[in-house]
């Protein structure tokens, strides 16, 4: 049992009384996983929404009375709340009323095409019809839906189709229309206007969206606010406790922070949630937050600014993401560069200066080498060696990349999930020498770069269950392995959900373990985690309960 950190709870109560505390919740009769370091225990006391004590359930019987809820695990496995650390809070919430286009959902092109055609039948001549969640590589006809087929169906409707990465969109006749991309139009820097044989396709990738995003109708703040209810609450249900929003700004602009402050305000925020400010050119809302007073730390423990996103690439499944050599196939394309060296160095150097913590994305290795020496000028600039810089995904990272992050302090922060949602898609696209070695997560550990990991949904789902499969097996949804040697263990991975996702938004010693002191947010799963098959980890198990801050915000069986 371990009471003596009690002193340091932000009342200070125990230190001006002799009376010990009265636990407001206790959890017994089942492993506890406190953290990397400090093992299992038997038991947990929660106080005024941190955690009071932790050990032997007999010790621990000393802080129940009257008033305290004591929570019989029934050998259920409890671990501090994950922390995805990595998603985009806000597009999962308004995406949940999309089309659902995920191979799940619409296996074949076929269905694919009915299911936007059931959603044009319901809606109105002119209104948008959006929808995302396909992939090509797992279409059965191996390849993108075209312009054409999307007329076909929503003939009467503007439509938009996102892949699952969120950096390619098919258009129909009617969205291209509106948005002025017609066979003559030029491609901007860092996009790409598909044509075969002198006609659209409808595919964009990257820069050569913004039109189409431009004239579809920009949510509202009331959009804004139900969509980080629902998301939120969707990341309860799993489990999940915090996160960060990885591009406020992307759909709404400046006006995002004032919904996230208006959702706390009102009590609508689920998750503590740490904001990436969307700063590329022509769509940055830095200016705005500067001149606010929001940097990097402002907030609290519920809401908080994060740092400045850049897009430096886009996605290894899209072949868009910025290789050093090219994909497989004719095109010898290499990806997509986003932005000159020059560019980006002036905006990093720029929020580096003035305070803000960069957390850029970067895939593809040319990507991550252009990060890599824009971070490290700006740290020669003006030095800070605990800035903790992060590289977004990180997929295909070298080994002398790895060294310099080490040397600069920088870190990557992937999603695992990748292997399993896509590890088939990269071997497709880059072959196995280069596809195989993606996402190198124990190569990171050992060299104490202390990854993180999340989902990066609505890329894919929050669901933590195929992520941890992943990192324990290496293997993708077919079955594949994605280099052995990648594998770690459960504590491993489990630590990277947790105290490695607070260590990214540097928040280590506030959430991230369960220990004295620390905000009181738990997750209790239906399988112990521990000891149970990677396959019980990714088919059978669930999220129980879920406490933040104290509370029990997600009770699945409803039965506490």
């Amino acid at each position: 049992m371990n009471i003596s950190a009690n002193r340091s709870l932000a009342s200070g109560a125990v230190e001006r009384s002799t009376a010990r505390p009265v636990a407001d919740i206790v959890l017994r009769n089942g492993p506890i996983w406190c953290g990397r370091e400090e093992g299992v225990v038997e038991a947990v006391a929660i106080w005024q929404g941190r955690i009071l004590a932790t050990g032997r359930e007999a010790d621990i019987a000393s802080l129940i009375g009257p008033t305290t809820r004591v929570i019989d695990l029934e050998g259920r496995l409890a671990t501090p709340g994950l922390n995805d650390s990595h998603l985009h809070l806000i597009s999962l919430g308004l995406m949940m009323d999309w089309v659902d286009a995920k191979p799940s959902s619409a296996p074949t092109l076929e269905a694919l095409l009915a299911a936007i055609g059931a959603r044009a039948a319901i809606t109105k001549p002119g209104e948008w019809i959006l929808a995302r969640g396909y992939d090509q590589t797992k279409l059965d006809v191996k390849r993108h839906p075209h312009r054409d087929e999307l007329d076909r169906v929503a003939p009467d409707n503007p439509v938009m189709l996102v892949r699952t990465c969120g950096h390619i969109s098919i258009c129909n006749s009617r969205a291209l229309e509106l948005a002025g991309i017609g066979e003559t139009s030029p491609t901007p820097p860092g996009g790409l206007i598909e044509q075969r044989d002198g006609r659209l396709t409808g595919l964009l990738a990257e820069n050569a969206r913004a039109p189409v995003w431009a004239v579809i109708p920009p949510p509202t703040e009331d959009d804004l606010v139900n969509a980080i209810e629902r998301g939120g609450r969707h990341l309860l249900s799993y489990g999940i406790t915090s996160c960060m929003d990885a591009a406020v700004g992307q759909r709404g602009g400046f006006g995002e922070i004032a919904a996230y402050h208006r959702a706390k305000r009102e009590g609508r925020l689920p998750v503590r949630t740490w904001l990436a400010l969307l700063g590329d050119p022509d769509k940055s809302i830095v200016p705005q937050c500067y001149e606010a007073g929001l940097i990097s730390g402002t907030g609290d423990d519920m809401l908080m600014i994060g740092g400045v996103k850049y897009f430096l690439d886009g996605s290894a499944g899209g072949r868009t993401a910025w290789m050093s050599k090219p994909y497989l196939g004719d095109d010898n394309t290499t990806g997509v560069q986003m932005m000159p060296d020059e560019e980006l160095n002036e905006l990093v150097m720029d929020a580096h200066v003035k305070g803000y913590q960069l957390i850029c994305h970067a895939i593809g290795d040319a990507a991550i080498e252009q990060l890599i020496t824009a971070y490290e000028r700006a740290l020669a600039a003006k030095p800070d060696p605990n800035r903790r810089h992060r590289v977004e995904h990180c997929g295909f990272s070298t080994p002398a990349q790895h060294e310099r992050m080490i040397r600069a302090g920088i870190y990557p922060c992937p999603q695992q999930v990748f292997i399993y949602d896509f590890g088939d898609a990269y071997v497709s696209v880059l072959g196995e020498e280069r596809g195989l070695k993606s996402y190198p997560f124990k190569t990171w550990i050992d060299l104490g770069l202390k990854p993180a990991t999340g989902s990066d949904a609505p890329v894919c789902e929050p669901n933590p269950f195929p992520n941890l499969y992943a990192m324990l097996t290496r293997k993708t949804w077919k079955g594949t392995v994605m280099d052995a040697d990648e594998r770690v263990s459960i504590e491993d991975a489990l630590q990277a959900y947790t105290e490695f996702g607070a260590f990214s938004q540097k928040m280590e010693e506030v959430k991230g373990r369960i220990i004295p002191g620390q905000l009181a947010d738990i997750a209790v799963f239906s399988h112990n985690l521990l000891s149970a098959t990677p396959e019980d980890i990714l088919d059978n198990t669930q999220c129980d309960l879920t406490i933040r801050g104290g509370s029990i915000v997600h009770d699945r069986l409803g039965v506490t």
